[in-house]
């Protein structure tokens, strides 16, 4: 009798499931601890953008070296202004990051729907055209990005 394990693809895990499977399974809990993390351990900067930092990551160079905001500015502080429950100051100072903090809290209950559902997250995913969320993204960060520029960068606090 042949070993059925040998027809399995490559990329294909224990129980049928693909890697990538795993990885977006592995995403989920890694969403919440991030708003967990920024919502009970980081305090969001009054600035309007620089959180970031906070993180230990590098500042904004755009905005050290231009004095204008990156199209990524502020995200991190509405971020973490959503995860401490202030969504209107979030959305008013960067509506990108309330879309992120969103997505943020979204993703885990999709996937536990999903899997609840006994369905394969990596299928799931690629059946979502690229093109359209691509497309969807790159409008939604240039309309933050202009947001920002003509709202003159305002203050989280």
């Amino acid at each position: 009798m042949p070993d059925r394990a040998l027809d399995l693809p490559a990329d294909r895990q224990a129980g049928g499931r693909s890697a990538a499977h795993w990885v977006l399974v592995a995403l989920a809990p890694a969403c919440v601890l991030a708003l967990v993390v920024l919502g009970t351990l980081v305090t969001p900067d009054p600035s309007g953008h620089g959180t970031h930092t906070r993180l230990g990551l590098p500042p904004c160079l755009s905005m050290e070296w231009l004095g204008v905001p990156c199209p990524g500015c502020g995200v991190t502080t509405s971020v973490t202004l959503a995860a401490h429950g202030h969504l209107g100051q979030a959305f008013l100072n960067q509506p990108l990051g309330l879309v992120v903090a969103g997505l943020l809290a979204l993703y885990p209950l999709w996937a536990l729907w999903q899997l609840a559902r006994g369905r394969d997250l990596h299928q799931r995913v690629t059946r979502m055209s690229a093109r359209t969320w691509l497309v969807g993204v790159a409008v939604a960060v240039l309309a933050s990005w202009v947001y920002k520029l003509v709202s003159g960068f305002p203050p989280a606090a």
